[in-house]
């Protein structure tokens, strides 16, 4: 007997994909939205300004002082100014700033350092002085050395600052910006100042 061979099997094809509409999470987006900007605002409070409030990465400031302007004197660097004179100054000022008796004259208690305006300090840094001055009631008669080509305007202003505000001395801050037109308005001069030259400068900028 015979057997017929099997039928051959069908299958349904599966039906074609289509794009149907899908539920839209809003209020999983709304929290998102939430968690965002409450995240923005702690930042923005607490050192990473991402709104633009205080620029790309302000500094943290922490309690007692409110701003950076209260943490150091604008334009001057408390710490470089230390540097500074630890590496230009010491030798002939002395760790304490009470200069060489004889030869170099105080930076303690000094007229010319604690001077209401900086006009004379800064040109004496930028330039040198030569010749006789009269500091704290003493007489002094020797060179100081130009730093003009030396030191850049941050540093003049950052070590003047250190001096006007260590041992005791009350002077205020030496702006930059000031460093910078003293700098300027004296490009041309070549030599040493003297202490009477200095004498017709007003202290203060005018």
């Amino acid at each position: 007997m015979k057997i017929p061979p099997p039928s051959p099997v069908s299958f349904p094809e599966p039906a074609e994909p289509r794009a149907e509409r899908g539920f839209m999470p809003v209020g999983l987006i709304g929290l998102l939205a939430v968690i965002a900007f409450l995240g923005n605002m702690y930042f923005i409070y607490h050192g990473l300004d991402i709104g633009g409030k205080g620029g790309a990465f302000p500094k943290l400031v922490y309690f007692p002082y409110a701003s950076m302007a209260d943490l150091k004197p604008p334009g001057a660097d408390p710490d470089l100014g230390g540097q500074l004179y630890a590496k230009t100054c010491l030798a002939c000022n002395q760790g304490g700033g009470t200069g060489t008796p004889g030869m170099f004259p105080p930076l303690v208690g000094s007229e010319w350092v604690n001077a209401e305006g900086h006009q004379r300090i800064i040109r004496i840094v930028l330039n040198g002085l030569s010749g006789s001055i009269d500091v704290a009631g003493a007489q002094f008669n020797n060179v100081m050395v130009p730093w003009r080509d030396t030191l850049k305007d941050e540093e003049i202003a950052a070590v003047l600052t250190f001096v006007r505000s260590e041992w005791g001395n009350k002077g205020d801050a030496v702006p930059l910006e000031e460093v910078a037109k003293v700098r300027e308005a004296t490009k041309d001069r070549g030599g040493p100042w003297t202490a009477d030259e200095l004498k017709q400068i007003p202290e203060k900028a005018q």
